[in-house]
């Protein structure tokens, strides 16, 4: 667009008087301003790579919905959208609502606008025209190149070095079909291959101190510096890298001289602003004693890239010639900064890796104090349709906060289940206490549920925490809870509904968040109608109910957990047992188990230990004769007779040795001890009854 028809356009822009404020945003097209567009109180000004934008800018490093422009207060004011790039204005990158103030620029990628209440401004020299923070005038290629110490309005004599470049972004990251048809592209190519290669060495870097080396053998290759170093932020007291003081990570001279670090004036700038940097002349700040001094000429040309990690500068590249026949260049500059992006996106990768790996290890550590906690006995073993919907009540009973009460004979597993639900809870991470309350005394049992103060009563020789501070954001399993006092019962009720509580002995009120799971193997309904159970509790507790099945109402589960218990006590023992021979199995489910999975348990044990064979036998499992709770007879429902067949003492003594001999296919020791008689005494009876052992039939 030539100067008469820009003009022309921004006449007709001022002929329109009927708005408040006047003020207008000039586009810029390489190196001549292309458009204008007036801004309008009461309407937002919207930029970003998306059509539906006031300003649509085509650059990769515009955001969909970049930023916007409004008028707030008799100000114009820019925001940035939450780019991913960000928006600069005068050198200065926008951080939430910034004032735009006439001439400065505004700068998204490598698109420049200027701000200007004055149209009378569009057409002087470009190079001073708009001014930004430090007198930054635009170049062709999207560059700030800040004038050169002969321009007497900027110069300050006096700062430690003289910038000559800066840099943003490296074009040697961009796709390779934007460097075709360059003259260039020869040597571009060449820097993107070194580039590649260094990526690949970097990316097999294990620690922080090997990456920097490996960056430093790239730079040295690719640039014409001497020395230099890479620079990281100190760690904080988080472990992360976010200390205002940078420490030296690896570091290389090639000259006479050791490294020696850069200024503090390019390394605030370089940290500050987040860019790259090239500067001459740098002076030895050790020897500046004042201002009037200026110290000796310690580089002739110096880099400086920051290395960025997503918007945060996590350090920066330092590199710098001593020699006056060598000279760093735009190019080097270009190198430099791809490569300190490069270094950036390798130290997050090794971040990542070495996060993954401390997770990995802290998992593995978990599993292993979780399979301690556990052990292989909490590992509920079944597959028969009662344990199945044992298994579907455990998955419902395990999001909820509610109480939830198990009930199941001695042995059958409650604590398993008890495990289980909180392990399957969203307080999985929390602490699981499991306390007998048949195990104490009522003074006791209080002081384990809630703890006391030092010298609260004789032997309390310091403060000790209950069982419910112990579980706090967890679970706490109360075994036989129908064994607890009726004055306990009443303090516990109250910690139920959420009440404070007090340490034995103690003034303090505690609130816990504690889930309480109960158990018991007792009748609660005929404990409350006789009144050892206070019925408001049993209410609290009867919230969610799961009943556990004893063994002998799951004979299936019989085999799989013999099975089970054979593994585990051959590991623990060093036997090689291979099974159970097809008699012993029998035996197995034929009993009728009282002691539940506890008893089967023992008594594989004792099998494994004592079994001579390389099977379980028979003769290996020792079985009691205890009838099993609530039955009054050994056998199946088919073999129990309802009425009542009068028999002299002897007769049922009689018979009762033949089947115990038969049991034991006689083994007069074993059905002697069974009998709890001697052996003397069994043969007489034998010879008494005229008992003889039957012969198999063939």
């Amino acid at each position: 667009m030539s100067h008469l028809r820009l003009f022309r356009a921004l006449t007709r822009h001022c002929n329109h008087s009927k708005f408040m404020s006047t003020a207008y945003i000039i586009l810029r097209e390489g190196s001549e301003w292309a458009d204008v567009i007036r801004l309008v109180p009461g309407e937002s000004l919207t930029i970003g790579r998306a059509p539906t934008n006031t300003v649509v800018v085509k650059d990769e490093r515009c955001s969909r919905n970049h930023a916007e422009i409004f008028l707030a207060g008799g100000d114009w004011q820019l925001r940035d959208l939450e780019s991913r790039n960000g928006t600069t204005v005068a050198g200065e990158r926008v951080s939430g609502d910034r004032k735009l103030d006439p001439g400065e620029l505004i700068q998204i990628g490598n698109s420049q606008m200027a701000f200007v209440h004055d149209l009378s401004q569009a057409f002087p020299e470009t190079s001073t025209i708009l001014r930004s923070s430090k007198s930054v005038a635009p170049d062709g290629n999207g560059q700030s190149i800040i004038p050169g110490p002969d321009d007497e309005s900027v110069f300050d004599p006096f700062e430690p070095a003289t910038i000559t470049h800066r840099k943003v972004q490296s074009s040697l990251l961009d796709a390779p079909e934007q460097a075709e048809g360059d003259e260039s592209s020869g040597k571009l190519g060449r820097a993107a291959a070194k580039l590649c290669r260094l990526a690949f060495d970097l990316a097999k870097s294990t620690d922080v101190v090997s990456l920097a080396n490996h960056s430093l053998e790239g730079l040295f290759e690719g640039t014409q510096v001497d020395a230099g170093a890479i620079l990281l932020r100190q760690r904080d007291a988080s472990g992360l890298r976010q200390s205002e003081e940078i420490e030296v990570v690896a570091s290389r001279s090639d000259s006479d001289h050791s490294y020696h670090r850069l200024s503090p004036f390019l390394a605030s700038t370089v940290m500050r602003e987040g860019q790259a940097v090239m500067a001459r002349n740098v002076m030895d700040d050790s020897q500046l004693g004042n201002r009037d001094s200026r110290g000796e000429i310690l580089a002739t040309s110096v880099i400086c890239a920051p290395i960025r990690m997503e918007e945060a500068v996590l350090g920066m590249v330092h590199l710098y010639t001593t020699s006056t026949e060598n000279s760093t260049d735009p190019d080097d500059l270009e190198f430099t900064l791809a490569v300190a992006d490069t270094v950036g996106v390798a130290l997050e990768n090794l971040n990542k890796r070495q996060l993954l790996a401390e997770n990995l290890n802290q998992i593995q550590t978990e599993n292993v104090q979780l399979r301690e906690q556990l052990g292989v006995e909490s590992e509920i073993v079944g597959s028969s349709d009662v344990m199945k919907r044992v298994a579907q009540q455990i998955g419902r009973a395990a999001p909820s906060r509610a109480t939830v009460l198990i009930r199941g004979e001695s042995g059958v597993g409650k604590e398993l289940v008890a495990r289980a639900v909180h392990f399957s809870s969203p307080r999985a991470k929390g602490p699981f206490v499991c306390l007998n309350c048949a195990a104490l005394s009522e003074s006791l049992l209080e002081s384990e549920l809630f703890g006391h103060e030092r010298g609260a009563f004789t032997g309390a020789t310091d403060r000790k925490f209950g069982k419910f501070e112990q579980s706090d954001k967890g679970t706490l399993m109360l075994d036989e809870i129908g064994e607890m006092s009726p004055s306990i019962q009443a303090k516990f009720l109250r910690v139920l509904e959420g009440h404070p509580f007090e340490r034995v002995g103690g003034t303090e009120a505690i609130n816990v968040d504690v889930r309480v799971i109960a158990a018991t193997n007792r009748d609660l309904e005929k404990e409350v109608s006789e009144g050892g159970f206070r019925r408001d509790l049993y209410f609290r507790l009867h919230v969610l109910e799961i009943i556990v099945p004893g063994l002998r109402k799951r004979p299936e589960d019989i085999p799989e957990l013999a099975e089970f218990f054979l593994r585990k006590f051959n590991e623990e023992t060093g036997r090689k047992l291979q099974g159970f021979t097809p008699r012993a199995m029998e035996e197995l489910l034929r009993y009728r188990w009282p002691g539940n999975v506890r008893e089967l348990k023992n008594v594989i044990e004792r099998a494994v230990v004592l079994a001579p064979g390389e099977y379980v036998d028979h003769e290996d499992l020792v079985l009691s004769h205890l009838k099993t709770v609530g039955d009054t007879e050994v056998g199946s429902p088919e073999q129990r007779h309802v009425g009542y067949e009068p028999a002299s003492l002897a007769d049922i003594e009689k018979n009762h040795i033949r089947r115990t001999l038969k049991a034991t296919n006689w083994n007069k020791s074993k059905a002697a001890s069974i009998l709890g008689i001697e052996r003397s005494t069994l043969d007489r009876k034998i010879k008494r009854y005229e008992l003889t052992k039957e012969r198999p039939q063939m």
